[in-house]
């Protein structure tokens, strides 16, 4: 989220004229000095209200989260999804709570747990992308999982709906195709026997549509540029719980016709190898 800049200046100048008329008086406006780490560091507001880290433990649940290096070079996104994630972790612990007084108490269960993890995608001139991984167990035999994407501009410092990234035409379709076969193909390097899926099948399991789907960007060979598309699909979208989730890339060279004039400059060259996916 952006300063609020001229409510910043406003005050300024404020401070400015009072000072010009109280020049025997201590100046009043002038801000502390930023407080220290300890290590000599200085701590600036914006790391204050945004840390790196949030843990909490109770009788009920207990929540963390963590947050990559890199997020610090965009303070407004880092103050940002700090408080995002913060929040829904202490909704996650007060509904914790509610539900063991509800059911009249722990009966001898453990705490629910979850835990979010916000891990960096790779990054452009003028785009910068994060996997937000939200991991959850409430009971039963297994933990649950969900992706989350966040794509920032960095110059217009706010955050780019996935639709923003394409033209106004709304077929995607495809991408849509791109994406069934990336599924497939990783489908079969994990289990040769793999059934596969489609776009329009009838059983369980189905590609989803790109548009439904969250993406970062994929590290390319081309320096500064992307190389495509890491489409996150988290468990029972496109297979049983025991296949795990997916990650699949696919290459910008699929979907370039399809970018919004704003950002189209930023993809070119190949996924790197770690990245290739299909």
């Amino acid at each position: 989220m952006t300063m609020p800049f001229r409510l910043t200046v406003l005050s300024l100048a404020v401070a400015a004229t009072l000072a010009g008329c109280n020049r025997d008086k201590a100046d009043e406006t002038t801000p502390p000095p930023a407080a220290s780490a300890g290590t000599g560091a200085v701590v600036t507001p914006a790391d204050a209200a945004a840390p790196m880290a949030f843990e909490s433990k109770t009788a009920f649940a207990e929540v963390s989260l963590t947050l990559p290096v890199a997020i610090k070079a965009q303070p407004d996104l880092h103050a940002r999804l700090y408080a995002a994630a913060v929040r829904d972790l202490r909704e996650f612990s007060e509904g914790a709570q509610a539900d063991r007084t509800e059911a009249g108490g722990d009966e001898g269960l453990g705490a629910y747990d979850k835990s979010i993890e916000i891990t960096p995608g790779a990054e452009t001139g003028k785009l910068f992308s994060l996997v937000r991984t939200d991991s959850e167990y409430t009971g039963g035999a297994h933990p649950n999982s969900s992706f989350a994407a966040i794509l920032w501009d960095k110059a217009l410092k706010r955050e780019v709906a996935a639709a923003d990234l394409f033209t106004r035409t709304g077929d995607l379709s495809a991408l849509d195709i791109a994406l069934c076969a990336a599924i497939n193909a990783e489908k079969k390097k994990r289990d040769p026997q793999a059934e596969t899926v489609s776009l329009t099948g009838s059983d369980m399991w189905k590609c989803p549509r790109a548009a439904l789907v969250p993406f970062v960007l994929a590290q390319g060979t081309r320096p500064g540029k992307a190389g495509g598309l890491v489409f996150l699909i988290g468990p029972y979208l496109v297979g049983p719980y025991v296949e795990g989730s997916y990650e699949v890339t696919v290459p910008q060279s699929a979907f370039r016709s399809l970018l919004a004039p704003a950002y189209a400059d930023e993809f070119a060259g190949e996924p790197k190898p770690e990245h290739a996916g299909a």
